[in-house]
């Protein structure tokens, strides 16, 4: 039953998924949640990294498109400085936005990639799609107080799962070698 919690694979951060990991795989497009994992949930700006990742995908062809549970508002705010298609209310972990995905753009469910930092939205609602995942760490170690619940949840939720799964580790790049933990 937990297994639809276990993410594809873990990786620190979005800004260490390249084109050429994503290529391997035969990724063409990514869907990526928005706090916490493209920006800070507690400032609307996008970073230097943020713009530098974003203009490496686009450069290599890989389609980035945001998929959140925040309202059109909060999330057209970030896609319009990162010229990003956006999805919002998605409704995650319900299949929805993901599958309002896939109805818009070209692409198969084994060609995407969801990003995203909470395994009981963006990594369980992608996993039921059919999607391929990466759980990244947050980016803040703090939250907004409606995902403060999910963080304890996950919390025991990954205990499970790294207990029943060693190889279950923070990685530099998908493929990459394992990150010591600290």
């Amino acid at each position: 039953m937990l297994s639809s919690f276990k993410p594809t694979w873990m990786v620190e951060s979005i800004y260490q998924i390249t084109p050429e990991q994503l290529k391997r795989e035969n990724i063409k497009a990514v869907l990526t949640d928005l706090d916490n994992t493209l920006i800070a949930w507690n400032n609307p700006e996008a970073t230097e990294e943020t713009i530098a990742w974003i203009k490496l995908m686009k450069k290599n062809d890989i389609k980035v498109v945001i998929l959140s549970n925040n309202s059109r508002k909060r999330v057209k705010k970030v896609a319009s400085i990162l010229e990003l298609d956006f999805i919002p209310s998605a409704l995650k972990p319900l299949t929805r936005g993901f599958k309002k995905a896939l109805e818009q753009y070209p692409f198969s469910e084994s060609e995407w990639l969801m990003v995203g930092d909470q395994v009981i939205t963006d990594i369980r609602g992608a996993n039921k799609a059919g999607i391929k995942t990466v759980l990244v760490k947050p980016i803040l170690d703090s939250d907004a107080w409606n995902t403060r619940l999910n963080r304890f949840i996950e919390l025991k939720i990954m205990n499970y799962l790294l207990k029943k799964d060693p190889e279950m580790k923070w990685r530099d790049t998908i493929h990459g070698r394992r990150i010591k933990e600290q």
